[in-house]
């Protein structure tokens, strides 16, 4: 027996590898984990440039550094608005799909109290008829 995939299934099933990059570079570069380790990287970093005698690679005020920071900002950027672009059309189609479900469940609420209604009037017209008999009798 073959089950429906959710709305979240078919959509996680339609992204394509650049969109799951996306998203997971912008998954990991939104933790604390990242921040964690890039600050004890660039801590490593500035000491081991401020405090090494024999060899400075990037002497203060850290040009390098400060490149690969332009560099990484220059590329995260747009991977975060795919991202966010993403995350975007998964909440409009997860709407949607609330949407729909709603309209459904409001129409299966109207039949059934349609069908309350009607059962309502029946007893209504039973009773009546009952009273009415009753009183034809009672003559």
């Amino acid at each position: 027996m073959k089950s429906e995939k959710t709305w979240h299934e078919s959509h996680k099933d339609a992204s394509n590898f650049g969109h799951r990059l996306a998203d997971a570079v912008a998954t990991g570069m939104g933790s604390w984990r990242f921040i964690i380790i890039q600050t004890v990287i660039v801590a490593i970093w500035m000491m081991a440039n401020v405090i090494g005698f024999i060899y400075h690679w990037d002497v203060y005020p850290f040009i390098l550094l400060n490149l690969l920071f332009s560099t990484q900002a220059a590329y995260a950027a747009p991977i975060i608005m795919m991202a966010q672009n993403r995350q975007s059309e998964r909440d409009r189609h997860h709407a949607e799909q609330d949407f729909k479900t709603n309209v459904e469940a409001k129409k299966e609420i109207e039949q059934l109290l349609e069908k309350l209604n009607s059962i309502e009037i029946d007893k209504l017209d039973k009773i009546i008829a009952l009273l009415e008999a009753n009183d034809s009798k009672k003559k």
